[in-house]
């Protein structure tokens, strides 16, 4: 039997009072913005990180741990953010997004006071990255149910909009962010979160109140294990798809990685077979069946690889590239970096409010199909553009891209909350925050290898003609020719120059003329040499980025028009069991929107 609980000691209103909702608005928001701030404030952190703990990324054997502070708390978070959801629903909504405050909180002191250098260093804050993103998914998977509770139908739009503005255009903020406290101090990246962290736990649990639908259970630990372990090892085998094996540039072939991959999908088969059958699920499949649910968390996965993708690549291309040739210290970059990627962030802020604000009465599929169409069309641009580009190109460019997604993420959001019964709105946050953070994941993977794969076919004969040119060796020309183009990839992406730092690790730079060593060492000999193999790279990555969003833009048209799935009225005066949902009966039922009840539909206009 559900429940509704509404008091929660210390809070100031009830959740009638005309106020709450904004207090749960702001302090959701805060969570959010928190949680994907720290995604990507680390990711252009990492080259003052590396310094910090006296571990050069660059040696054999140290990507690993780069691979594992960048991804480690994007992958527990997709994991566990269902099962947060599901836990939400059954034990408070406020309870789990409290906690997650205090376990965000708690991890970003122990990353801010590493006490190792070196290895130990790095798997100090790999660990504390992990307790981190737990923390996130405990945010993540519940702070748009609290939401949903809190607003009615007819607001929804406007109040996930700014919360979903907030979560993605985190990811954008960061970057800035990271840039700045990186050139102050690589503790500072971590110690930002303390006070947010704390300020945003005192609040929560003297503001936030419990006035969402329970449903009370046993937890589904078959169902829980097996779409852990399945997604853990499916994210882990794309992780180390990256590193180069056997030769190879990259590690597809390796058969610890085809068997994470096949393993971690039979055991997401096997997750569904048992979310079809037990009484009591973690996360209910048949939620699915409503066509808005479904459409809009494929467009959702979709758009967010592409999104995963082109923030990727837009580090690489100013930090690698871009910056250096126009007189940057490689130091400087990620820093640069950020400034120079905020007209992305600026679009984003500027069309999620107004196009969730829209969508609560013309509904989602029009803001979110023209803005995925829009996304796609800046992929094009992008592949156009020169590689040492005039700004005012990319700033357009990007600006357009960061609209799109503003357009499509918060009408998205939603329409997937809106498609759900109330008992069921925290695993329907959950799975949309797996959905978005499992394909931030997969886009690095997916995207570093099709990048490794069209630097493969022309950075060998350019970098080893561009050695020989200047006076290196041609044996060592050859082998440093040789290595995995993983290794100048990583080196863009962390602002760093490896010409320097592979000559002087051979012992060949002392040996150079000195004019030769000057120009291979310089701004512009790396960046210049790199270029056209990175246009071959871009052109690929970016032509997959635009076809995956062209096909999220065709799933969000199909999804139908607005559909608000409102506690139906069963016969009896009872609600259905989880699990149980019958879909085809939400169609009837009436839903209040903008103060005129309307038949909720599911038919296309």
């Amino acid at each position: 039997m559900t429940q509704t609980r509404e008091a929660a000691s210390g809070s100031r209103f009830s959740k009638d009072h005309p106020h709450y909702k904004w207090v749960a608005l702001s302090n959701t928001t805060l969570g959010m913005l928190m949680a994907t701030i720290n995604a990507s404030i680390v990711m252009i952190s990492l080259p003052a990180i590396f310094q910090g703990i006296r571990l050069d990324p660059l040696e054999a054997g140290n990507v690993g741990y780069l691979l594992w502070i960048m991804m480690g708390y994007m992958l527990v978070t997709a994991v566990l953010v269902v099962t947060f959801g599901r836990l939400g629903d059954m034990f408070g909504r406020v309870r789990i997004y409290n906690l997650g405050f205090v376990v965000f909180t708690v991890g970003s002191v122990a990353l801010a006071f590493d006490p190792a250098l070196g290895g130990a260093g790095a798997l100090w804050l790999i660990a504390w990255r992990l307790v981190q993103g737990v923390g996130g998914a405990m945010l993540f998977a519940n702070s748009t149910a609290i939401l949903t509770d809190a607003f009615p139908a007819d607001r929804r739009g406007m109040a996930l909009g700014i919360n979903q503005v907030a979560a993605i255009a985190g990811s954008f903020i960061g970057l800035i962010v990271g840039g700045i406290l990186a050139v102050i101090d690589w503790r500072a990246v971590f110690f930002v979160s303390v006070p947010i962290g704390i300020i945003g736990t005192v609040w929560s649990y003297i503001s936030l109140k419990e006035v969402g639908t329970r449903t009370p259970g046993k937890l589904d630990w078959p169902g829980n294990i097996t779409f852990a372990v399945g997604l853990t090892a499916l994210l882990t085998a794309i992780t180390y798809g990256i590193q180069p094996y056997g030769g190879r540039p990259t590690g597809w072939t390796n058969p610890w990685v085809l068997g994470g991959i096949i393993g971690g999908i039979l055991l997401l088969v096997v997750f569904v077979v048992i979310e079809r059958r037990v009484r009591q699920p973690m996360f209910n499949m048949r939620l699915f069946k409503i066509r808005a649910f479904a459409m809009a968390n494929l467009a959702g996965l979709l758009a967010s690889i592409g999104r995963g993708g082109l923030q990727f690549m837009l580090i690489i291309w100013l930090q690698g590239i871009w910056l250096p040739l126009h007189g940057f210290d490689y130091v400087d970059t990620p820093l640069w970096a950020g400034i120079y990627m905020l007209p992305i962030t600026v679009g984003f802020l500027i069309a999620g409010p107004i196009s969730g604000t829209l969508s609560d009465r013309y509904g989602a599929r029009l803001f979110a199909t023209t803005g995925l169409v829009i996304v796609a069309l800046a992929f094009v641009g992008l592949m156009l553009i020169p590689v040492d580009f005039q700004y005012w190109q990319f700033a357009i460019l990007t600006g357009l891209s960061g609209i799109g997604s503003g357009m499509f993420g918060a009408p998205n959001r939603t329409a997937i909350m809106n498609s759900v019964p109330a008992h069921e709105r925290g695993s329907a946050s959950g799975m949309a925050g797996t959905v978005q953070n499992a394909g931030t994941s997969l886009s690095i993977g997916l995207f570093f290898s099709l990048l490794i794969a069209g630097l493969a076919a022309s950075l060998p004969k350019d970098l080893y003609a561009g050695l020989v040119a200047h006076g290196v060796p041609d044996a060592a020309a050859q082998k440093i020719a040789d290595l995995p183009p993983v290794g100048s990839v990583f080196a863009s992406f962390l602002g760093y120059n490896p010409i320097q730092s592979l000559l002087g690790q051979a012992g060949i730079l002392a040996k150079l003329p000195a004019a030769d060593a000057a120009e291979l060492t310089g701004k512009s000999f790396f960046p210049q040499l790199i270029q056209n193999a990175f246009h071959d790279g871009l052109v690929v990555v970016f032509t997959a980025a635009a076809i995956m969003t062209l096909v999220a833009a065709v799933a969000s048209f199909v999804r139908g028009s607005r559909f608000v799935h409102a506690e139906a009225h069963h016969t009896g005066g009872h609600r259905p069991r989880t699990g149980a949902i019958p879909v085809r009966s939400t169609a009837a039922v009436p839903v209040t929107t903008a103060g005129v009840r309307v038949p909720a539909r599911t038919d296309d206009n």
